[in-house]
């Protein structure tokens, strides 16, 4: 008796973790994959022990608020290739061992801050060819200690701020390449980073390119040097200001003397003219 209600609670246990399939999608040892069914909103009720969730190559906008909320076990989060602009805010406070997320292919235009909020177990995090991502906010990355690599690639970016990096102490990889990449005087604390911290990104470098300004247009980003910066760190000198000073006198005084010579021309027209009206008369 005790053996049968042992072997009736393991088989309801097992009922529980392993809840009906969704509608199109296949599961099999802990693997749900609802990829490439042409789906417009994310798959109700999975098996709450799912640790691997496809839904990647569909046409989902949006994903609902705690969404993952019964899904501790998950460990791989793929979301590629759909119309993703934006995700709801702590959809991951739950996702205390999400290993791998992947977000490329989509519609963001931003990566906002704490966008992963409690997702500290995260290793890899794909946000390429997002081709409207034109900002990542300086805390969007915050407290995600265990990041090893970070996919940025082909996006809309100009400019990254060093501070949504810095937090980052165990990323490997950063791939960058494909960005319209301005490498202004802001572009050089982020590469003096990536050369200290970063393992060069051998399979990115020769992809990430200059696109203004007009000088250093095409050159690959990590063949700038501190000299091709050495006009962002330019101070004058005593005798620049006095130049400057010099030369703002000299322009004030050929002002005054302009508006002058101008004053008494304007001053005879007005003689000669009412002159030549006289004498008419």
């Amino acid at each position: 008796m005790i053996l049968g209600s042992f072997l009736v609670a393991v088989a309801m246990a097992f009922t529980g973790a392993s809840a009906s399939c969704p509608v199109l999608c296949t599961c099999h040892n802990q693997v749900v994959d609802c990829s490439g069914q042409r789906l417009f909103s994310v798959p109700p009720d999975l098996p709450l022990d799912t640790r691997n969730l496809s839904l990647a190559h569909n046409r989902i906008a949006s994903i609902p608020p705690g969404y993952l909320t019964c899904y501790a076990e998950l460990r791989v989060l793929d979301l590629r290739n759909n119309s993703l602009a934006e995700l709801p805010t702590g959809l991951f406070l739950t996702a205390k061992r999400l290993v791998h997320l992947d977000l490329s292919y989509n519609n963001f235009s931003h990566v906002a801050a704490d966008m992963f909020q409690e997702a500290h177990s995260l290793m890899r995090i794909d946000l390429s060819h997002n081709p409207w991502l034109r900002k990542v906010h300086p805390q969007a990355f915050r407290g995600l200690a265990q990041l090893r690599d970070l996919d940025l690639s082909y996006g809309g970016l100009s400019f990254l701020s060093l501070e949504a990096l810095e937090g980052l102490p165990g990323l490997v990889t950063l791939q960058i390449g494909g960005n319209p990449w301005v490498c202004g005087c802001t572009m050089e604390p982020l590469l003096k980073w990536l050369r200290n911290r970063i393992q060069r990104c051998t399979s990115d470098s020769q992809l990430a390119e200059c696109r203004a300004p007009p000088e250093v247009e095409g050159a690959p980003l990590f063949s700038l040097t501190e000299e091709s910066f050495k006009a962002c760190h330019l101070t004058l000198t005593l005798d620049d200001y006095l130049f400057i000073a010099f030369v703002g006198f000299v322009v004030s005084i050929a002002s005054v003397a302009t508006n002058f010579l101008l004053g008494i021309t304007a001053n005879c027209c007005h003689r000669w003219s009412k002159a030549s009206e006289d004498e008419e008369i």
